[in-house]
């Protein structure tokens, strides 16, 4: 009898264990792109450059990254800032900036997109 209550409280601590654990992996933090360090800092063209060269080893060094990209503002839509052109970043507020304005960004590299020949960055914030 003392064998089979040992042996029950043993797997409860286990199942317990492991609900702990896939519960911390689920539904851990999201990143907060503002307190990272970027991986990376480059000019904007540099970087649409160095995917245009290849996508497969960009992705490898770029995508998923904290990067910091700098260049001249092109154009302004909703949240959506474009930077020489070539790179589309995504903020969850605009900031408060201008066509010609040129800045530093800092974001999430989500790929480059090849039907418009551009780098997508999202979750940018403005580096001052």
């Amino acid at each position: 009898m003392k064998r089979k209550t040992g042996a029950i409280v043993i797997l409860a601590f286990i199942i317990i264990g492991s609900l702990y654990f896939y519960y911390g992996y689920l539904y851990k933090d999201a990143r907060n792109i503002s307190t990272e360090e970027a991986s990376f800092s480059l000019p904007a063209a540099q970087l649409v450059s160095n995917y245009k060269e290849g996508i497969a080893t960009s992705d490898k060094k770029y995508l998923n990254k904290t990067i910091e990209i700098t260049g001249v503002v092109t154009s302004i839509a909703d949240s959506v800032v474009i930077i020489d052109s070539v790179v589309f970043c995504s903020f969850d507020i605009l900031p408060g900036i201008k066509e010609n304005d040129k800045v530093a960004i800092k974001g999430r590299c989500i790929g480059y997109d090849e039907l418009f020949n551009e780098v997508k960055l999202d979750q940018c914030i403005v580096n001052k």
